[in-house]
């Protein structure tokens, strides 16, 4: 996946143009590399002020229109599956105070293709029922009691109270 940014100008966008180009964070060892190259792009501006006018390829939380968030080159350091427990994370609790990415472990269980096998996994390492008990136990049920205390998303389970 590119994780990248369009990057124009306000005064540009207020003269009616849009004009700018994608960037792609990946190719920027930090935010002042990034910056630079923000600044080269746009170099027939004194000083210009940079618009980020899109992005793609990373959470919501970390841009907005003045600014990019530090952590996105943090993110961009991420393997694909922390990454995608870092998403799943922000999807069910938004940002947090203190450091994201820890947080994101801390309060990750693990991923099941459905609520059911979450629970089953719970109930086997948990309680190992035996035979002929654990034919008779409801995993849906539990499952649904378990949600009360976690959160998914995509298949992506966590502790409700990290």
């Amino acid at each position: 996946m590119t994780i990248q940014v369009y990057v124009g100008t306000y005064a540009k966008y207020n003269n009616g143009s849009i004009k700018g180009a994608w960037l792609d964070l990946t190719d920027y060892s930090d935010y002042e590399t990034f910056l630079e190259a923000c600044s080269e792009l746009h170099s027939d501006e004194i000083e210009p002020e940079f618009m980020f006018q899109d992005y793609e390829g990373f959470p919501k939380e970390f841009y907005s229109e003045s600014s990019i968030d530090l952590r996105v080159f943090e993110y961009i350091d991420l393997d694909d599956n922390d990454r995608e427990i870092v998403d799943a994370f922000l999807d069910c609790f938004g940002d947090c105070a203190g450091d994201l990415f820890e947080a994101s472990q801390d309060a990750y269980i693990g991923e099941h293709d459905s609520d059911s096998d979450f629970a089953y996994e719970m109930v086997q390492s948990c309680y190992n029922l035996e035979e002929p008990l654990a034919s008779y136990f409801d995993y849906d049920k539990f499952a649904r009691d378990l949600m009360v205390d976690h959160l998914s998303s995509n298949n992506r389970y966590f502790h409700s109270s990290w």
